[in-house]
């Protein structure tokens, strides 16, 4: 059982309105699901201290089961997060106290489903494992979703099962070449997960013809309300695509779940799957077989950032469209050589008025204007080891982790770096989850622990 330890205009308009809608079930404290409050990565938390490290302003700091890819849940007086347990092999859904790191409860939320050809009840393959999507909350319950295709929900309070499915029992095998890891998406009083995955088995797993799809299900019973099939042109790796849904309440009240993959992004009508509009390519005609998607779309000043795969560019898509955009429903896309504005996993933040693009493949951090994609700064990061963690804003600066575990604290303004903790144990590689800023703490998770650095 892990154990704790303590230590000493228009668009304005339409973008406050999302905020309103979206943040409705948790406070302006709490950190409710993957990309926090407002799903862009940015939080109003303040007061955060920017002179830390493993022994210094750490609150508490819990030890984990096992890694985890997946980034904490903070609501009210709990934390929630998902692991895996390396000795038994099982996946593990957990809640803290988020006052003193103490584990509240602790199941087993394993089904045990595993599809054919997978290998580990817990790891897929050795860049991943099945703890990486987040969970999410409504008033009551926390949902746990695994890659391995379970979905769990548990009572907050006490943590006893409520309903359990597997995607892929009910919804045949994946197709993916790597480990799914969309996290679930709880929005006008439904839980949906896209899964965007090729038409043909890949490494033994999967189906022929397999069709990618947006579930929307019941939160309290976990019954299907629909399956909404969604069609690409895309070919191969290229139609698998491992980003969440984002919600999206445009200037006039229109509500719209926007998902990407497939080499295309698409809005859909939350209560009925039927999609809206599309704009793509980013790939001409579909010639790039292997541009799997990585990074969920992001929104701010009414446009949806969409990051294209490798080296290739970002794009800024008009919203509040209908049907096929073309050309017209691009506003910009990121230029340059070498183009220092791209990501091929890291979902950017919209913070301060203002889109934040972290490039794992250029090692750099860029501040991007929205009404034009002017690089207003571009920083280069430090160390050797990838950054693929997204990066979070609050406080007036930005938090970012690489696979090493080191943290660096960037002031949003200026670019400068302000601090540096190294944070993860000697050797430590893969670590892979979002720094999440909540309750005027932050809640740093590593390899094999959970920290919470305060300013008291």
């Amino acid at each position: 059982m892990p154990t704790a330890q303590h230590h000493p205009a228009t668009r304005l308009c339409a973008q406050l309105l999302s905020a309103t809608v979206l943040a409705a079930v948790a406070s302006a404290q709490d950190w409710p699901n993957w990309r926090g409050p407002n799903h862009d990565g940015s939080s109003a938390v303040e007061g955060l201290p920017t002179d830390f490290d493993t022994a210094t302003k750490v609150r508490w700091s819990t030890e984990l089961p096992g890694p985890g890819a997946s980034t904490p849940v903070v609501v009210g007086e709990r934390i929630f997060l998902s692991s895996t347990d390396p000795e038994t092999r099982t996946l593990i859904a957990l809640c803290l106290d988020r006052n003193t790191g103490a584990v509240l409860w602790r199941r087993d939320a394993s089904s045990g489903y595993q599809p054919e050809g997978a290998g580990s009840p817990t790891v897929l393959h050795d860049r991943s494992n099945y703890a990486s999507p987040s969970a999410c909350v409504d008033e009551s319950r926390v949902f746990f979703f695994f890659g391995n295709g379970d979905l769990v929900a548990y009572d907050q309070a006490a943590g006893d099962p409520l309903w359990r499915k597997n995607i892929q029992k009910e919804h045949g095998d994946f197709s993916f070449q790597w480990t799914f890891s969309a996290s679930p998406t709880l929005w006008e009083g439904r839980l949906f997960l896209p899964v965007l995955q090729r038409n043909e088995p890949v490494n033994g797993r999967g189906a022929e013809d397999a069709a990618s799809f947006l579930l929307a299900l019941d939160p309290e019973s976990g019954a299907l309300i629909y399956k909404h099939e969604r069609p690409s042109d895309a070919r191969t790796e290229s139609l698998e695509s491992y980003a969440t849904a984002i919600p999206h309440v445009g200037s006039e009240g229109r509500k719209e779940l926007l998902i990407v993959g497939g080499d295309v992004i698409t809005g859909h009508d939350p209560a009925s799957g039927r999609e809206l509009w599309r704009w793509g390519t980013w790939n001409e005609g579909h010639r790039e077989i292997w541009w799997r998607l990585v990074p969920s779309v992001v929104v701010g000043d009414g446009l949806a950032l969409v990051c294209a795969p490798k080296r290739a560019p970002v794009y800024a898509v008009h919203l509040g469209g209908e049907g096929e955009l073309g050309e017209k429903g691009l506003a910009w896309k990121s230029g340059g050589r070498p183009n220092r504005v791209t990501s091929d996993v890291p979902t950017p933040l919209y913070y301060q008025g203002a889109f934040f693009v972290l490039s794992d493949v250029r090692n750099a951090l860029s501040r991007l204007k929205p009404s034009t994609g002017e690089i207003e700064w571009s920083l280069e990061l430090p160390g050797r080891s990838p950054w693929r963690s997204s990066p979070t804003g609050a406080d007036g600066k930005l938090w970012c982790m690489n696979h090493a575990g080191l943290v660096i604290v960037v002031d949003a303004e200026s670019g400068k770096i302000v601090h540096k903790a190294e944070m993860g144990e000697e050797d430590d590689d893969h670590t892979r989850s979002s720094l999440v800023a909540a309750h005027g703490a932050l809640f740093v998770r590593t390899n094999s622990t959970l920290f919470c650095i305060a300013a008291d």
